[in-house]
């Protein structure tokens, strides 16, 4: 069976935003919910996911980690806006 890899945008009331990649996205989301991992994330509560990306190639994954990290914020924004223009959290439901 072949694996995912997902890039993905986590983000808080505020819009700050953190950019990851991971092979399960749904244990990465509860990971920065219960502030398990990354003093950045869990120090600004950015416990939403509000973008991701799936990839069957790791590679192809962390290539679009660092292009979106090397994005201006308005352009990262715009792509959120685009995806998910009222920013809801797409893992509600998890945990």
């Amino acid at each position: 069976m072949p694996k995912t890899y997902y890039v993905y945008i986590m983000s808080n009331v505020a819009r700050m935003l953190y950019i990851g990649v991971t092979n399960n996205l749904e244990r990465r989301v509860l990971e920065h919910r219960e502030r398990a991992v990354d003093a950045y994330t869990s120090r600004y509560n950015l416990t939403r996911l509000v973008h991701c990306e799936p990839f069957g190639d790791i590679r192809e994954a962390i290539a679009r980690e660092k292009e979106l990290k090397g994005w201006r914020r308005s352009r990262k924004i715009d792509l959120v806006h685009s995806t998910n223009p009222r920013w809801r959290d797409l893992a509600k439901e998890w945990g």
